[in-house]
């Protein structure tokens, strides 16, 4: 097996303030519709882009070759054809595209997915430059394929640019800065849409950030305690609710339904990215029933 990938150069550095403050600028009083169009101006613009961190998150390549008991090997069996396959990979809101990348580098056939035209070209782009940067992690299982799509994850013409079509789903969803740049009104929508696109044994990664951050300061990126991924998933399409400091109101007892995600397992991961050090946990979540 080869080590992990070399990184790029570090991405350019802001305060946390200047993050908060441009960012929520931007977004003031723009409608849930309207901030695709805003992440389009901020990746066309390529001056402030503070969630570009310049390289794949090492927590995910830990969970990648650290969690086999709970991910399988990247190739499955086919059932309705008998024949090996590689397990496929979606990363929504991939951004630049390294953890798609990452993954590839793993064995899967690796999607991304980006709301931002920009932000596909310069998937693409980078995929181009990067090619030598992203070697296979075991020669013998190879690497698997790389795709960057445009669309609206919540709509389904991205999903014709899959191979194969959508079929049972994904074998392995990836999270990381996707749920946090979306309003609190749509992780009801975030929920049962990572539900309905993952396989029946397939496997949900979330990388929680950020967790520390007072869920009344607003976002994005907006605040993701554990919490969170707990109630919206145990109820994927459902509404949560939120006191006046919008802290979710836990249910208790607590109640799911039959689109349920269960979590097996929870920790802090010994390496993230600087901003998450500390504070990130990874989640990995499969269907209940």
């Amino acid at each position: 097996m080869s080590s992990d990938p070399q990184p790029p150069a570090p991405a350019p550095f802001y305060t946390v303030n200047e993050v908060r403050t441009r960012l929520q600028s931007h977004f003031l009083d723009a409608d849930p519709s309207q901030h695709p169009s805003r992440w389009d101006d901020l990746w066309k613009s390529q001056d402030f882009l503070p969630w570009d961190r310049g390289t794949w998150n090492p927590a995910l390549a830990d969970v990648l070759s650290e969690q086999t008991a709970l991910l399988g090997t990247p190739t499955i069996l086919d059932e309705a054809t008998g024949v090996k396959r590689r397990k496929r990979a979606l990363v929504p809101g991939c951004g630049k595209g390294y953890d798609v990348l990452l993954l590839a580098s793993f064995g899967y056939d690796s999607y991304g997915v980006e709301a931002s035209a920009n932000a596909v070209r310069a998937c693409e782009k980078y995929a181009a430059d990067a090619a030598d940067a992203y070697p296979a992690r075991d020669t013998e299982v190879g690497s698997g394929s790389v795709k960057f799509l445009f669309g609206d994850f919540f709509k389904d013409e991205w999903v014709e640019g899959v191979d194969g079509g959508l079929g049972d789903g994904f074998d392995v969803i990836y999270d990381y800065t996707f749920l946090c740049a979306l309003p609190p009104s749509l992780r009801p929508s975030w929920a049962a849409r990572q539900s309905q696109l993952l396989a029946p044994t397939a496997r949900l990664i979330c990388l929680e950030f950020p967790t520390h951050k007072s869920p009344s300061s607003g976002g994005p990126p907006w605040a993701l305690p554990p919490v969170v991924y707990e109630e919206i998933l145990a109820r994927p399409g459902e509404e949560v609710t939120y006191d006046e400091d919008m802290n979710v109101i836990v249910q208790t007892p607590v109640r799911d339904n039959e689109k349920a995600l269960e979590r097996l397992a929870h920790w802090q991961p010994e390496r993230t990215h600087e901003a998450g050090i500390g504070t990130d946990w990874v989640s990995i979540w499969k269907h209940k029933y």
